[in-house]
């Protein structure tokens, strides 16, 4: 696939002021500074999503749209970010699964996972409770330019093995990194593969009525 162009449409403070679109949306989750806006920039093109090294930066859904409105690419607040205090993170916890679990056109689930980092609780948990409200979503992980080949694979295949103690089978499972380049591709002809899924389907409707 390739992005044409991609749009900076909204930042809505909950789900029910998102955008009304009848197109499919692809968001992007995970902890505060595993590189989020930075893989969105990957995706699409270079400042569109505000980039910080100070983490917490997204504190609303943010909507970009992609080739005149073929689909949204959509920018979450990051989870876990203990500085903003409790209230704080269950009211962005609340926003979040809100924006999960009844927005329509939420078509997958990017969860980013630094790929230097050991399984963390907090990334397990979210992932076992994706899984077990049904979600459809895929892990990606980050920064893959910060281990040697051998060393990134390894990584990840450990990751797969303790995801695997408890599941059944696995998601799909991406390594990218934003700084060379790692991945896009992957990532943007995955996402045109259930586009073009969702269209069959689509006429399949129609053809049946």
């Amino acid at each position: 696939m390739i992005i044409k162009n991609a749009t900076y449409k909204i930042s809505s403070p909950t789900a029910a002021l998102c955008p009304d679109t009848n197109v499919p949306e692809y968001a992007f989750i995970g902890r505060s500074n595993v590189g989020k806006s930075s893989l969105i920039n990957l995706l699409t093109k270079k400042g569109l999503a505000k980039t910080s090294q100070k983490p917490g930066k997204t504190m609303l859904i943010n909507h970009f749209e992609i080739n005149n409105g073929e689909f949204y690419i959509v920018d979450l607040p990051g989870y876990g970010y203990a500085a903003r205090g409790k209230e704080k993170r269950d009211e962005f916890s609340a926003m979040i699964k809100d924006y999960i679990l009844n927005r329509q056109q939420m078509t997958l689930l990017f969860v980013l996972l630094d790929i230097r980092h050991d399984p963390q609780k907090i990334d397990v948990e979210f992932l076992s409770w994706l899984g077990e409200n049904g979600v459809p979503f895929a892990i990606v992980f980050t920064k893959a330019d910060k281990l040697g080949p051998v060393a990134a694979q390894k990584k990840v295949d450990d990751y797969k093995n303790f995801l695997m103690k408890d599941w059944e089978e696995l998601p799909p499972v991406f390594i990218t990194s934003s700084e060379n380049k790692r991945g896009k591709e992957d990532l943007l002809d995955y996402i045109e593969k259930i586009n073009k899924n969702i269209g069959e389907s689509e006429k399949d409707k129609i053809r049946e009525q």
